[in-house]
């Protein structure tokens, strides 16, 4: 079933993305969460409190990814709804499976809070997000398949086309850089998998997908 009444398709729409925005909220804040003050006794609270507090530095870290990487993905879903005027039950369904792997982050992101060099945690980390990129991919390669949801008019520039295939490359590319860091790095070193072949390595992916398919 398509909804494609103008008003009616608007207001839905916007239904979508204000939910959407909704459990982006609730997930970046939960991920605070998982920082505890230390429970340290008041007698050596002086002398104890530094050393505590920086033993805490893998949860600063993982708190510093999650949110970074949840920032990431509400603004690319933002510029994929951006076009879209109309939807159907295949896009929910994709919508509400993206949002279901992004609420679920703070798990991993505790995980890796807890057992930072242990390897399965990196794992389920890196799974639980390929598995929301490619949701973002798949999201955006069906809206705009055969000017199916998106407004024609953008849909019928090149220049428009031509953008919409360079976004759906940079999506791909996050889970493959995802799924390298564990079948690679965090065989090495598990927290160097969660630094470096993460989020912290996608601020380099977009610009050179952008720049190999100028080519």
């Amino acid at each position: 079933m398509l909804w494609t009444g103008e008003r009616e398709a608007g207001r839905d729409r916007d239904r979508i993305v204000n939910l959407s925005d909704g459990v982006f909220a609730i997930a970046i804040t939960l991920l605070v969460l998982d920082i505890h003050v230390p429970d340290i006794p008041e007698n050596v609270v002086a002398s104890e409190l530094p050393a505590a507090l920086l033993a805490l530095w893998p949860k600063y870290l993982g708190y510093f990814l999650s949110f970074v990487g949840i920032s990431t993905f509400w603004m690319i879903h933002h510029s994929i709804f951006r076009p879209i005027r109309a939807y159907d039950r295949v896009l929910l369904y994709l919508n509400f499976l993206f949002l279901m792997a992004v609420a679920f982050l703070e798990f991993p992101t505790s995980l890796v809070g807890h057992y930072s060099e242990e390897q399965v945690s990196v794992v389920i980390y890196a799974l639980n997000a390929a598995v929301a990129s490619l949701l973002l991919s798949a999201i955006s390669w069906y809206a705009a398949r055969g000017h199916r949801l998106v407004v024609p008019e953008l849909d019928e520039e090149e220049e428009e086309e031509e953008e919409e295939r360079v976004r759906r490359l940079q999506g791909l590319a996050v889970p493959v850089v995802f799924l390298l860091s564990i079948i690679g790095i965090s065989f090495l070193s598990p927290m160097a998998a969660a630094m470096y072949s993460s989020w912290l390595l996608l601020s380099v992916t977009d610009p050179l997908v952008r720049r190999l398919w100028s080519r």
